[in-house]
């Protein structure tokens, strides 16, 4: 059976794929699909179309594979970490008042966390238990 084994390089590249499909879908800055595809007079619609299918795909991807690999509670408990964190950084500082733009960037930034640990959360978990998933178990 080979093993499929998770680096610290792995992680970092299921984080920046989960970072870019976010902020690609939709950031503050005004440079996103969303703000792309509501702005009628720029591109054609097909390719709005075209590219809105591929971001669905890339969200199926990543929603999936972090339903499948954390479940529902599981996704409740990550969310739930980031965000108090969150609240910990506002508490100390470190995350201004008042600031849509830096509290926008901290959700997607969570969002794109979560969506990588449900990316990499089986390998993790293997690793500490020792439990393989049904997927990684080969005739």
């Amino acid at each position: 059976m080979a093993r499929r084994e998770i680096t610290w390089v792995g992680i970092g590249w299921r984080f920046l794929a989960a970072l870019v499909l976010v902020f690609c879908t939709y950031n503050p800055e005004g440079y996103s699909f969303v703000h792309w595809a509501a702005d009628t007079a720029q591109g054609p619609l097909a390719l709005k179309i075209f590219v809105g299918i591929l971001l669905v795909i890339g969200w199926t991807i990543f929603i999936r594979a972090t339903l499948g690999s954390l479940g529902g509670f599981g996704m409740l408990l990550v969310v739930a970490l980031f965000a108090a964190l969150l609240w910990l950084l506002r508490e100390w500082g470190v995350i201004p008042r008042g600031s849509f733009d830096t509290v926008a960037y901290m959700v997607l930034f969570v969002i794109s966390a979560l969506l990588a640990v449900g990316m990499t959360w089986s390998h993790i978990r293997r690793r500490l238990s020792g439990q393989f998933d049904i997927d990684d178990v080969e005739d």
